[in-house]
């Protein structure tokens, strides 16, 4: 028969503990140590009977979602910070059981014995709880997700507190870490080429200068996730807004943009892509052709790096069009395109579509035999292809070789009169500048 309420005593209570409580510890932050009375269930491998602080600390909260997965050892700066409680707390933390690799989710409760040492219970759901739990998590980490970090500071008492990293955990902690030493701390996070950005627009005098009560601002760079990837963020710093012109407090947040910028940057990317490619061939267009030859001429002086032009001319096109249609020839010059596309293939080379018929190819790193061979081979695969609609053609080439004295105007006058050579000379043939 189940006694009444007024029957159990404070051994019975203490004993119903004992039998449901999955896990009962005893930490000391100071000592960094703990010693556990009780783990068993899922906490039977992931606690042992005693400890350092820290790894229990680290199995509880710094891993990657619902894996025991480590997360990048920049994240564990806040390590400590997440070890210390100022009062009763409890809260729910997402864990992974050890065998199974099953996530799950524990109930932990936090009850402070004396400063920096805690008596911590803790209980794992039932599936049914962690089912629900986990939609919940899902929906509020949707709303939530897209900022990854945020943070109260005070420059004139050079103090953080209020700090939380949504992706560690949603509680936020009430860290003790010097404005001045938290800025050291997490410099590593970002990328190398945006760390003395990051430095200089989170310097106490820059904030102090270049904010107004209110004022509000924010710059993007890239920073490290959990996982160590470099992930597009947007760093936001707001000023708190009072009478007062000597109050330096700030609430800063960082929010994950990286979606948005890799979506931003890819349609960036087409319309670039749109405005320096032919229409027609999908090869480079005059315009991005003609920078190639700057470019080319650049590291010719600079860096020595030899370079060649490849100047080709399809014979007697105009016939083509007005015999064939323009149907066809604009179909005959998309298959030369290709063809250039696969001679090219593999090389250091740049190709595009000068106007009309005409197509110039920039080739590095190669000599002028080695070029020539290159627009030979080409010459030869057009005069045996099939062009469907438009028959069979073939197509004049000139050769050149940049020179270092050489001005744009310069190298691309002697290949176009390599080429004029060969349409003299009969066509269907390749001539070398001389």
């Amino acid at each position: 028969m189940m006694k009444s309420i007024w029957e159990y005593t404070v051994d019975d209570l203490i004993g119903l503990i004992r039998e449901h409580v999955d896990a009962v510890l005893i930490a000391d932050a100071e000592t960094n140590e703990y010693r556990s009375f009780i783990h068993k269930g899922v906490f039977k491998k992931l606690i042992g009977d005693q400890g350092k602080y820290t790894e229990l600390i680290e199995t509880l909260w710094f891993h990657l979602g619902e894996s025991q997965e480590k997360i990048t050892d920049n994240y564990m700066v806040f390590l400590p910070s997440y070890g210390k409680f100022s009062g009763k707390i409890s809260k729910r933390v997402r864990m992974t059981e050890a065998e199974s690799g099953n996530p799950f989710i524990a109930q932990m409760t936090v009850y402070p014995l004396a400063e920096n040492r805690y008596v911590i219970l803790m209980d794992a759901l039932d599936d049914s709880e962690y089912q629900r739990e986990h939609e919940v998590s899902k929906k509020v980490n949707t709303i939530q997700n897209s900022f990854l970090f945020s943070m109260f500071f005070d420059l004139s008492r050079d103090t953080t507190s209020s700090l939380s990293v949504t992706e560690i955990s949603d509680e936020t902690v009430h860290a003790d870490i010097p404005y001045s030493g938290w800025r050291n701390m997490i410099v590593n996070m970002f990328r190398p080429e945006d760390q003395g950005l990051f430095l200089e627009r989170t310097d106490p005098e820059y904030l102090k200068k270049h904010f107004a009560p209110g004022a509000t601002s924010s710059f993007d760079c890239l920073m490290q996730n959990l996982e160590g990837k470099f992930i597009w963020v947007k760093l936001i710093f707001s000023r708190v807004e009072t009478t007062n012109a000597d109050d330096y407090r700030f609430v800063f947040m960082v929010q994950n943009i990286h979606e948005n910028s890799m979506e931003l940057f890819s349609t960036l990317k087409k319309y670039e892509n749109l405005a320096l490619t032919d229409s027609l061939t999908g090869l480079y267009n005059h315009g991005r052709m003609e920078t190639e030859i700057s470019n080319a001429l650049e590291g010719l002086k600079r860096q020595q790096r030899p370079a060649l032009l490849l100047f080709a001319d399809i014979d007697y096109f105009k016939t083509i069009n007005d015999q064939r249609g323009h149907a066809a020839g604009d179909k005959a010059l998309r298959t030369f395109a290709n063809l250039i596309s696969e001679q090219i293939g593999g090389k250091e080379a740049v190709a595009g579509r000068w106007g009309g018929e005409e197509f110039l190819i920039v080739c590095y790193d190669t000599d002028a035999e080695s070029a020539g061979a290159l627009a030979e081979e080409l010459r030869k695969k057009v005069e045996t292809a099939d062009f469907e609609d438009a028959g069979h053609f073939t197509v004049s080439i000139g050769v050149a070789e940049m020179k270092a004295e050489d001005t744009p105007a310069a190298a691309f006058d002697r290949v176009d009169k390599a080429l004029y050579q060969a349409k003299e000379a009969g066509r269907n043939r390749v001539v070398a500048a001389k």
